[in-house]
């Protein structure tokens, strides 16, 4: 039985991982690490296999605790812990700095002290800026790190620490970086769920500035197979940019969630735009395909519906995360208090 670490493997794209891994993956038990901050939910983690699953909460920063917990000879550890919405980010860049680039560091340290095989970065296209909304050029590889928010900024911080660590130390590592996730169990402060939690309430849809804002979206489930595909067959010290080679205006995906819920378009409330706000993101994904033999399995349309059904259908989880803090925050970032 091989033993995997996973850090922040209850909050989203993390607890999709995890359960992806113990469906298909008999030979391989999962330590799941989570500090549970606003983001990280132990309902995301119901159903799971007790004789392979194993929680530990804790901060990735907190150097004595991740010593504890990581075990000798580990397989490999996925860094999934992240602060990650930029609006907060702009309203408050410490935490960011602190989670994103020093427990990162304190990972890597760690993964060197007890013989960790291979360290996994799980990183975003945001790290590369924005590109012209009127061209037809896309992230590759090579591209530059050109960060343009305080959340961008941090996690390309955390790409030069995991390079310096192979670099200096040696220690096998490599990153992924991907567009904009989606589906079951996201925390409704990102746009699709979002806008989901608020069509069935038939509270306004905030869209920020004009909604042209382009992103290449990826089912989740086909994300977290190509994270395991680049531990698998990546090539150490190498990245891997992960797309699903699907383009949508901000403002059409909310016109296509209001017509699956057979909502009114006149929900959509344009606000003030987010200050940077990066214009386009678009991913050449070919290494990942070529080198991982990757591809998505899941098109746009059936993702969109399946994650729609699971927010109509698990009401009570978005009740749950939708109160205390989150309506302050919601209200500070809108103007507007939810019902």
């Amino acid at each position: 039985m091989k033993t995997i670490f996973v850090t922040g493997g209850a909050g989203f794209i993390g607890s999709a991982f995890v359960r992806m891994v113990l469906e298909e993956h008999p030979d391989v038990s999962v330590i799941n690490y989570d500090a549970l901050t606003y983001a990280g939910n132990m309902d995301n983690l119901v159903g799971l296999d007790g004789s392979r699953h194993s929680f530990v909460r804790g901060d990735i920063c907190d150097r004595e605790d991740v010593l504890a917990a990581v075990p000798e000879n580990c397989e490999a550890v996925f860094n999934f812990a992240a602060e990650s919405h930029v609006d907060r980010s702009i309203s408050s860049a410490d935490e960011f700095l602190r989670t994103n680039i020093i427990g990162t560091q304190v990972l890597l340290d760690a993964a060197r002290a007890k013989g960790v095989r291979r360290f996994v970065q799980i990183s975003t296209d945001e790290v590369m800026g924005s590109l012209p909304d009127d061209s037809d050029e896309y992230f590759t590889e090579d591209s530059p790190l050109q960060p343009n928010s305080p959340y961008a900024a941090s996690k390309g911080g955390a790409e030069f620490v995991v390079r310096a660590a192979r670099e200096t130390h040696g220690l096998d590592a490599v990153i992924t970086r991907c567009g904009n996730n989606y589906g079951p169990r996201q925390f409704p402060e990102k746009l699709i769920p979002l806008m989901i939690a608020n069509a069935i309430e038939n509270e306004p849809l905030p869209v920020y500035g004009d909604g042209r804002n382009v992103r290449d979206w990826i089912y989740v489930d086909d994300h977290c197979r190509a994270i395991w595909l680049a531990y698998k067959k990546g090539r150490a010290g190498d990245a891997y940019n992960i797309g699903s080679r699907n383009e949508q205006e901000n403002i059409d995906v909310v016109k296509s969630i209001l017509d699956s819920l057979g909502k009114p378009h006149s929900l959509i409330k344009f606000v003030d735009d987010r200050l940077g706000h990066d214009r386009r993101y678009a991913i050449d994904p070919l290494k990942a395909e070529t080198e991982l033999g990757w591809k998505p399995h899941v098109s746009w349309e059936e993702g969109l519906g399946q994650t729609i059904e699971w927010y109509r259908n698990n009401q009570a989880w978005v009740d749950n995360v939708r109160s205390g803090e989150y309506k302050q925050y919601y209200k500070a970032m809108y103007g507007t208090q939810l019902k």
